[in-house]
């Protein structure tokens, strides 16, 4: 079964912990000046401080100069203006699910900057960094990615006019292409091979984008030419070519090969991207987390123990391995890469997110004793930063998806609404997490498994509406300790990993289901006595200051942590401490962990 998610504007969040988040994001989005996010575009197109949109801020910061861009983004930075491609992206979808009218304001004064920014450049150019950046990477000379940066701007415009409809945007990404188009025009296949060992970002994405968007040949030119052999072929022939690669440097590559599949129907590039999920998931295994990177590197194959440090789980390589489940999710409706996606959304997206400033943690420590290290909202714009703002605007879309059988698909346990037109039909659906207030009680339905009503279990409720006959299908999740138990009208069944209902049309039905789970650990691969503590998807992280050894047995290791009050909790119980221990350790959620020190792995001790 293929998948489709719902269109941009038919899903939303409601209250709750993800649209917490999302708020947050916005309020960052919105709080960027326009001619702070231009700034490095204006210095390259010419353009004086004079004669800049907005004049100088009269905030108590100005005086710091905190109302402009530093970091990455500091005038005379070699990646100098790749945050304004994100926060394009960022804005455009933010847009295009809510209909935010300011934020859209917003956006059309950076577009009227960046057109102005291309027009002064003679009409193609419309990047922060010079020519000169693209004669350094050919000539072999020390420069930072000029293509991963230039790859932004491009993704930003192209964004704004797949989400937004933006005319604008779309002309200016291809007239912007025209000086890449030339310049990559001037090497023969093995000098720009070369050249291709020198991050590119999405580049191969964004031909893709374009060639869908034009028909243009030119990008399938492009397509071919932005083919990295040593890569693809290497994936292509069975070998492991990821092991201590820069991991974010190849992601984006496999997300540009599904595209080019997706609008070529080559076959070639299909199998390369199922090649990459099997070398950077299947054959190497995750951290706790779901994350897989320590230090920006592809770890080994299980190999996890030693790479534990202050530099584990890159946010950017996060964010793109949801997209890529995400990609074959929809191609094969297998929804074991929605559970890939749920643990990393927990314990990756949200757990790099500060829930008070909305920055971000470039990288998650997995060592006992570390601290989380947030940017700052103007002094640091790492790529990492990029990919936040681009995060947070995607939750409601991994939420609901449609079948080519018109079956409509539950993905994600967060609290959202969907409508979709089956063709003249409207379908509404919404998912809510329910605590004991809201709780009904079981039924018939609850089905031998027990009581739907007991603290073990994540508890939704489902609301669909239909015309018509309809199959609903609910991902059972991989951390599901017992079979789900259902209160409602809805006949059901277990079929392919989901809990499939036969909504059997004539208005609203509603159904709670419980889904059960039991406290567990999941160890390190290679130390099979050091582990970590899970609530469903979610990490719990142990506030300690160094490493700390539990006695007792690893078999058992569950039975450690005590709930520190079960009379209240709603969607979790989330907050627990040892137990039989000379100190006691208190455990939380890992994504709600802010400036404390935490440790995720403990090793067991056997009793003596």
């Amino acid at each position: 079964m293929t998948l489709t998610p719902f269109p941009l504007d038919a899903a939303q969040l409601e209250r709750g912990l993800f649209d917490d988040r999302r708020r947050r994001n916005r309020e960052y989005l919105m709080s960027l000046r326009e001619d702070a996010l231009l700034q490095n575009h204006y210095l390259e197109a010419g353009i004086g401080s004079q004669d800049w949109h907005l004049q100088p801020s009269k905030d108590s910061s100005a005086a710091r100069g905190l109302e402009r861009q530093w970091g990455w983004e500091t005038p005379g930075a070699q990646l100098r203006g790749h945050f304004l491609g994100h926060w394009m992206s960022a804005a455009a979808r933010e847009i295009a699910v809510t209909g935010d009218a300011a934020l859209r304001a917003k956006l059309d004064i950076v577009l009227d900057g960046l057109e102005r920014c291309q027009r002064e450049n003679g009409g193609e150019w419309v990047w922060a960094i010079p020519p000169s950046f693209l004669r350094r990477l050919e000539d072999g000379l020390a420069v930072w990615a000029p293509q991963y940066n230039m790859h932004k701007t491009l993704m930003g415009l192209v964004d704004v006019h797949r989400d937004l409809g933006d005319e604008r945007a779309l002309v200016m990404a291809t007239q912007a292409s025209q000086a890449l188009l030339r310049w990559v025009r001037r090497f023969d296949d093995e000098a720009f091979q070369r050249i291709l060992q020198v991050e590119t970002g999405g580049m191969l994405e964004v031909w893709a984008d374009l060639l869908e968007a034009t028909g243009d040949p030119v990008y399938e030119e492009l397509l071919d030419r932005y083919y990295r052999r040593s890569l693809f072929e290497g994936l292509l022939d069975g070998r492991d070519v990821l092991t201590n690669m820069h991991a974010n440097t190849t992601i984006p590559e496999a997300l540009g090969a599904a595209r080019a599949y997706e609008v070529t129907g080559e076959t070639r590039w299909r199998r390369i991207v199922e090649a990459y999920w099997d070398w950077a998931v299947t054959r190497r295994g995750t951290f706790c987390t779901g994350g897989q990177t320590s230090g920006e590197i592809w770890t080994p194959p299980f190999a996890f123990a030693a790479r534990r440090g202050d530099k584990t789980q890159e946010h950017c390589a996060v964010y793109n391995m949801i997209r890529l489940a995400d990609i074959l999710l929809r191609w094969t409706g297998d929804l074991t890469y929605a559970d890939y996606i749920e643990r990393n959304l927990y314990n990756g997206i949200l757990a790099q997110q500060d829930p008070r400033t909305g920055m971000v943690a470039y990288f998650l420590p997995l060592a006992a004793g570390e601290r989380k290290q947030w940017g700052t909202p103007t002094e640091d714009f790492w790529c990492c930063h990029g990919t936040l703002v681009q995060a947070h605007t995607r939750h409601a879309g991994l939420s609901f998806y449609s079948g080519d059988d018109g079956t409509v698909t539950i993905a994600q346990f967060i609290a959202a609404r969907g409508r979709l037109m089956i063709g003249d039909e409207q379908v509404d659906v919404r998912v809510t997490p329910i605590d004991d207030a809201a709780y009904v009680g079981p039924d018939s339905n609850a089905g031998p498994a027990g009581d739907l009503h007991r603290p073990s279990a994540l508890r939704i409720r489902l609301t669909v509406s239909s015309a018509t006959p309809r199959r609903i299908r609910v991902r059972i999740p991989e951390w599901c300790s017992a079979a789900p138990m259902t209160s409602g009208a809805l006949p059901s069944e277990i079929e392919g990993g989901a809990l499939v209902m036969a909504h059997d049309g004539g208005g609203q039905r509603r159904i709670d289901i419980a889904l059960p789970w039991e406290l567990r650990t999941v160890p390190i691969p290679d130390e099979p006595d050091t582990v970590a503590f899970l609530e469903g998807p979610v990490v719990l992280a142990g506030l300690v200051d160094h490493e700390v050894a539990l006695r007792g047995e690893t078999a058992s290791a569950p039975d450690l942590l005590r709930a520190d009050d079960e009379r209240h909790w709603s969607q979790w119980r989330s907050r627990y401490r040892t137990v039989g221990q000379p100190r006691s350790i208190r455990f939380r959620p890992l994504h709600e962990v802010t400036d404390e020190q935490y440790a995720v792995y403990f090793p067991i001790t056997r009793n003596r």
